[in-house]
């Protein structure tokens, strides 16, 4: 009996985790709004180059040449990333998805190209939860050492 309970104590919050991760629906206000994106929830589990919130904030990627051709360089580095699902790619904004591996949690990553500025603004938050354990900054991170 009591291997049970112990399987079941473990089991439940994590079948409660799945279950929340495919419940989790796309936010809606995502994309480009009055020249930028959205700011971040309060919650730690995003980052932006636009964040008001200081332990949220990133600096922007910087590029040289033309919008056209940092979005094509973004898009290769984000189709080498592990379950990363480009969903919108216009020619400034792309929104990508990337889901985590045990969970299936998908946390929304945007890119915002400032062609004037030289520099790509972007956007990772978790849809669901509270913290990640810096998961959206390792990530972005990454891919801002890529570019």
């Amino acid at each position: 009996m009591l291997p049970a309970i112990l399987i079941a104590i473990v089991l439940l919050p994590l079948a409660g985790l799945a279950a929340l991760s495919l419940t989790a629906r796309r936010p809606d206000n995502l994309g480009v709004h009055d020249g930028q994106l959205a700011d971040c929830p309060p919650t730690p589990n995003c980052v932006s180059t636009t964040a008001t919130r200081e332990s949220q904030r990133m600096d922007p990627i910087q590029f040289e040449g033309t919008a056209d051709e940092a979005l094509a360089r973004l898009v290769k580095i984000l189709a080498a990333q592990p379950r990363m699902k480009i969903v919108t790619e216009q020619p400034t904004y792309l929104h990508a998805e990337c889901t985590t591996a045990i969970f299936r949690f998908v946390d929304d990553v945007e890119f915002l190209i400032d062609e004037q500025e030289k520099v790509i603004h972007f956007r990772s938050a978790s849809r669901t939860g509270h913290s990640d354990l810096g998961e959206n900054r390792r990530r972005m991170e990454q891919i801002s050492r890529a570019f």
